[in-house]
């Protein structure tokens, strides 16, 4: 483990090689850098945890919108799993919309949040939307699923 100090928060980065589970669900190759937005640190390293048992090459854990705003100034990650809901800012979306800029080559996002229908439409355009608490098979399938895009991708996971 390795804890890095960005310019406002704090980076937990992990990088573990997990051992192959036969009969899981992987995640599919070129999911090498996994970001993660959470501010519950339990949560967070549970997140970390599903996902190097999915076969995440590298977990990197921020705590705030700010620290993960830094962290991706330096590196681009392959996916990001984003609380949309975070302490320090209540609109993780922020970081959504940033990298919605980026085109069609930006890392796959997958929110998670206990308030589904507090994320804006054009928010949950952007990648499937997982309600807390969830399963880490559905983290796990959200990331191996196609490119999800439409409020159908909200509609499909509430139930609505």
């Amino acid at each position: 483990m390795q804890i890095c100090r960005w310019r406002l928060g704090t980076v937990v980065k992990f990088v573990q090689t997990a051992a192959k589970k036969p009969g899981k669900r992987r995640i599919p190759a070129g999911f090498g850098l996994i970001l993660v937005v959470e501010d519950d640190g339990i949560l967070a390293m549970s997140i970390e945890q599903a996902l190097l048992d999915g076969g995440a090459g590298e977990v990197v854990l921020c705590n705030s919108t700010e620290a993960a705003l830094a962290f991706l100034r330096e590196r681009k990650p392959d996916a990001i799993i984003l609380d949309v809901h975070l302490a320090d800012r209540d609109d993780g979306w922020a970081i959504a919309e940033l990298l919605d800029d980026v085109g069609p080559n930006r890392p796959r996002i997958v929110f998670s949040t206990g308030a589904p229908q507090d994320i804006p439409e054009k928010i949950a355009d952007l990648g499937p939307v997982l309600v807390k608490p969830y399963e880490p098979a559905e983290l796990i399938e959200a990331i191996r699923g196609p490119q999800r895009r439409g409020l159908f991708s909200l509609l499909r996971r509430t139930g609505k």
